[in-house]
């Protein structure tokens, strides 16, 4: 594709980079530093314990620093200026600088801690106080402890309006996240924007070949968690249209930790634990299997024999096995190790961290995932605090040796409690009794390797100079490369000799590179009781991705097998170069008068290589206002209980351009052979960006001085012009045709967030925070949906996951099998018939988490609830596959189940019912999420060996489950394992 772009790259980026080498040079002081004097102390709570992280600032200028972990600070000052000491959740003080004052300060918490809450929204901070859009935050202290390799698992429960679904029980795969509801048909345009230290990451999972191939590699499990500042999410128009195109489905913003500018830190945590499949089937034993078995054939009056009912006659019939305990009933050890090292003085930080991190399988064989990450976080200013510097860097390597084609599924949980063994005594797999069967083996391909490597940097710079007072030049500028390769090896051991199978590899190989630039131009102004901030910047950015995979066949021996020079053979081989360029012209302009209104706006122009050039370019923006009402004269004295009120609304566009590159072109592939190209996509140059409208007002009140804080929010989204591939009938020689759709997908809902401080005392804190969603999805409209591909998957005015059911009859009485309504009368059950509409989403979810702190013991614990309805299939009587204890109720003929029986009928009969409202039950649960006790060792014990601080801790993940659901895991109702059960203890050691 030919690049429009070059140009205006080297136009803005030559001059700005030239101004900034040489703004680099000036002279670090203009005043006299003859005047100037080096102030230093200690700054404290009203405990007496020191505070680290307090920002000290001369006032009038951007001089400034923080204290380090002992409280401790230094800064040039004047006699005669005024210091700022600030800290979020204390008042800010202001002490002028007189001969006598030699710098110890104690800080007194803050009656109104909204304002010192340091908010990212990504081009800019705002406060919790301040905000016009709506941002949840949560803070790396929240969440460092849980052993989790994706970091986004972590924030289960904590957000309004975030659904997060685990991907499964393996270690590394992908989880799902939805930041208030589905907005697209595609379900890879649903993907969130992910920003890292303000570098884009593509949040595509990878493909794989292994145990994690229905959900994908998740392209964050390299981060550190421990290495978290805080995550926020941006979530309405205002906080997300200034991103354009890439924030239809919302912002995740990820920020590292940075060092401390005072001394130097030394920071250790260890933890070690057990991780075990919480949940059970309660299934039938041996002998409720055989009487079931052995009523099936009583029913249908048929002789058993070694074909119909191996488990009969040619399975022991007093043998037990739990297979569900064989299956996954082990404990995986998971182990972490984190080393940070930081430190700095009052121009310069840093902060260095590695760490490692383990888990193993509950499942049979010796599977296991190992993380090892770097970070390093370097921050610079000159001394008269124009200039700034910031440097992050984070790198991290997994190994993922989760293996492939193995069945560790639901259908090896329920196999005959008498089957056979699956491994013979010498540990090969064992197939004379499953073959004389006719069945394989179960863990048919148990000795397959599959060995997943990756390779992830994150990095940026950010330079800013501060031109004259209030007017700052600004670039920032990321890379960030991902490398993914996965080896499968399939020995012909892994499947039955007689199958004359060979020895085998796959092979996958994912590259992605990018790379952006974003210079801005930063302006702040007070002008009487008006503040003003308005920004201006420009993006360009690239990514790249490259991928293959093929087949090696035909090697001499196992241990040749990946070694492609020695294979016979080398099949279906496939690679895949796309190139992808976004440029876009950003601004924002807010105005603040006096702390009381507040007005917010955000535009942006994106450019986009993946439309034609007729619709390259599009338009998005928002307007998000709000009002302190609190402020005024009349509701002080009129509503003196209410200590913080607020209105706020915003509305706005954003866009989605998550589709495949080169659609508007034809695609052409190389035949096998010589001097042949094949057409593979058909062009559409006509087609155009997605739109997401979306509206949100707001009430937020706080009482008793704020000690209790609530939220209100409603919002309405609504996504229009929908992309999808078009569905072509098969003479067109095309499967699919990328084009707009007239449909249109609204989200909306309310969320409700409460805040308190129950109760504090000079040894005791309780603090609880509450979060609610009641979220809503539905297809307003699609013209002419019958006619189109999707006429049997949506309903117009239902949501998009749904399920069309037939409509359960009860049981035949002369037969006793299930029956289902045949709606038109032509003698044959489809889609025709299927007119129940099951919504398949959550009716309200969200958490509660508790924080007690006793002395020198903290006590954390987090809830998590979800109300919604699940399917539960296993009822299935009479066939070889063991079956929920439920159906023994049918051994006496009175049940709501059909009657036991083997028959073909009896198996039309069930297939038929479970797509009834017949199998769903209630799925609703209250998790026990997180578990946190803690206990900071005495710092006067601690002195004698050097050690600033140690504390020990035990956590625990997914502890207990309250539901009425009989299935695996209530979360994802439909499908198996996926949260597991996880204890482990550790200590922190700070030198």
């Amino acid at each position: 594709m030919k690049n429009n772009y070059t140009c205006c790259h080297w136009a803005v980026l030559i001059p700005l980079l030239t101004l900034f080498f040489q703004l680099g040079i000036v002279p670090a002081y203009a005043e006299n530093p003859l005047t100037q004097q080096i102030i230093s102390g200690t700054i404290s709570d009203q405990k007496g314990l020191p505070l680290p992280g307090v920002n000290v600032i001369v006032k009038g200028t951007s001089t400034g620093t923080m204290t380090n972990l002992d409280g401790n600070y230094s800064i040039r000052a004047s006699i005669g200026d005024t210091l700022l000491y600030s800290y979020v959740g204390y008042q800010t003080l202001e002490k002028e600088l007189r001969p006598e004052f030699i710098g110890d300060l104690i800080m007194q918490p803050a009656t109104d801690a909204l304002s010192e809450v340091v908010i990212n929204a990504g081009y800019y901070n705002t406060t919790e106080r301040e905000r016009t859009g709506n941002i949840a935050r949560v803070s790396g202290e929240d969440i460092q402890l849980q052993p989790v390799v994706n970091p986004l698992q972590a924030l289960q429960g904590r957000m309004a309006g975030v659904e997060i679904t685990p991907g499964g029980s393996h270690p590394g795969m992908a989880a799902t996240i939805r930041i208030r509801g589905t907005n697209s048909l595609r379900q890879e345009g649903n993907y969130p924007l992910y920003i890292i230290d303000g570098v884009p990451v593509n949040p595509t999972p990878i493909e794989s070949s292994s145990l994690m191939s229905s959900t994908g590699i998740d392209p964050l499990n390299n981060l550190d968690i421990n290495n978290i500042k805080s995550i926020e999410i941006l979530k309405d128009a205002d906080a997300t249209a200034i991103y354009g195109s890439r924030g239809a489905n919302g912002v995740i913003l990820i920020t590292t930790k940075i060092g401390y500018n005072q001394g130097t830190s030394l920071d250790v945590r260890l933890y070690h634990g057990g991780t075990t499949a919480p949940q059970r089937y309660d299934l039938l034993n041996t002998q409720q299997y055989l009487a079931v078995r052995k009523k099936a054939f009583e029913n249908d009056g048929i002789e058993p024999t070694e074909r119909n009912a191996y488990d009969l006659l040619l399975w022991e019939q007093d043998r037990y096995t739990d297979w569900q305990d064989f299956l996954f009933g082990g404990t995986a050890e998971t182990t972490n190790a984190n080393l940070n090292f930081s430190g700095g003085n009052n121009t310069t930080s840093f902060r260095f961290g590695t760490s490692y991190f383990s888990q193993g399988t509950i499942y049979p064989g010796d599977y296991n995932y190992h993380k090892i990450t770097g970070n390093l976080n370097l921050n610079h200013r000159s001394e008269n605090q124009k200039f700034n510097l910031n440097l992050s860097l984070n790198y991290g390597v997994d190994t993922n040796k989760m293996v492939g084609n193995v069945g560790f599924n639901s259908t090896t949980a329920i196999l005959p409690p008498n089957a056979p063994e699956i491994f013979n005594e010498d540990g090969s797999l064992a197939w004379e009794l499953w073959e004389r069967a006719n069945l394989d083996n179960p863990l048919k391909g148990y000795f397959n390797e599959s060995n997943t490597q990756t390779n992830n940097l994150i990095s940026n710079i950010s330079l800013s100079y501060e031109v004259i007072q209030g007017l700052q030049l600004k670039a920032n500028m990321g890379y960030t490369y991902y490398d993914a390769g996965e080896l499968r090896k399939q020995p012909k051991r892994s499947y039955n000799p007689a199958d004359e199978n060979i020895h085998s590899s796959s092979h996958y190989k994912t590259n992605r590179t990018s790379w952006i630039i974003e210079p801005q131009l930063i302006y702040n102004t007070n002008i009487n009781q008006l503040t003003i901030e308005a920004l201006l910047g420009t993006t360009f950015q690239e990514n790249k991705d490259q991928m293959e995979n093929f087949q090696g066949r035909g090697y001499a021996s196992e241990a040749l097998i990946g070694n492609l020079a020695a294979a016979e053979s080398i099949v279906n081989a496939r690679t895949e170069n796309n190139d992808y360029r976004y440029s876009a012209i950003f601004s924002r302009l807010g105005f603040h008068w006096d702390k009381k209104y507040f007005l917010n706006l955000t535009g942006r122009r994106d450019g986009s290589s993946r439309f034609g050039p007729s619709n390259r370019f599009a338009n998005f923006g928002a307007i998000g206002m709000a009002w302190i009402f609190t402020e005024e004269p009349v509701i002080k004295n009129s509503l003196p209980f209410l200590s913080f009120g607020k209105l706020r609304g915003s509305y706005g566009t954003t866009g989605n351009d998550q589709i495949g590159d080169y659609g508007y072109l034809d695609a052409y592939e190389a035949t096998t052979g010589t001097g042949g190209l094949y057409p593979t996509g058909l062009a559409n140059p006509n087609y155009s960006w997605e739109v997401n409208k979306k509206l949100e007002v707001g009430l937020e009140l706080g009482f008793i001085e704020n000690k209790l804080h609530t939220s209100l929010s409603y919002y309405q989204n609504r996504s229009s012009n929908q992309l999808v591939g078009y569905p072509l009938p098969a003479i067109t020689g095309f499967t699919t045709v990328q084009a707009n759709l007239p449909a249109s997908v609204e989200n909306r809902g309310w969320e409700i967030e409460l805040t308190s401080q129950n109760l504090e005392t000079t040894n005791f804190r309780w603090q609880t925070s509450f979060n609610i969603s009641f979220p809503k999805n539905e297809l307003v409209s699609y013209p002419d949906i019958e006619q189109s591909s999707y006429a049997n998957t949506y309903r117009i005015g239902y949501p998009l996951n749904i399920s069309l059911l037939y409509e359960y009859t009860g049981l035949d009485p002369e037969t006793g099998f299930y029956t289902v309504k045949d709606v038109n009368e032509d003698g044959s059950l489809d889609y025709q018939d299927r007119l129940i509409i099951k919504d398949q989403n959550r009716k309200f979810y969200g958490g509660i988490n508790n924080s007690f702190s006793f002395k020198n013991f903290s006590l954390q614990f987090l809830w998590q609830f979800v109300k919604q309805e699940g399917r539960q299939t296993l009822f299935s009587a009479g066939r070889p596959s063991n079956t929920s204890v439920s159906v023994l109720s049918a051994l006496e003929g009175d049940s709501k189940y059909q009657k036991i029986s083997q028959s073909s009928q009896a198996s039309k009969a069930y297939n038929y019912v479970i797509n009834t409202g017949f199998p769903f039950e209630d799925a609703s649960f209250l998790r026990l999420k997180t578990l946190s006790l803690s206990y900071k060792i005495p710092k006067n014990l601690l002195k004698q060996i050097s050690i600033k601080n140690c504390r020990l801790f035990m956590h625990g993940q997914n502890l207990w489950t309250l539901t009425d659901f009989t299935g695996l895991d209530p979360e994802i109702p439909n499908s198996g394992i996926g949260n597991l059960r996880s204890i482990t203890g550790g200590l922190e050691i700070n030198f």
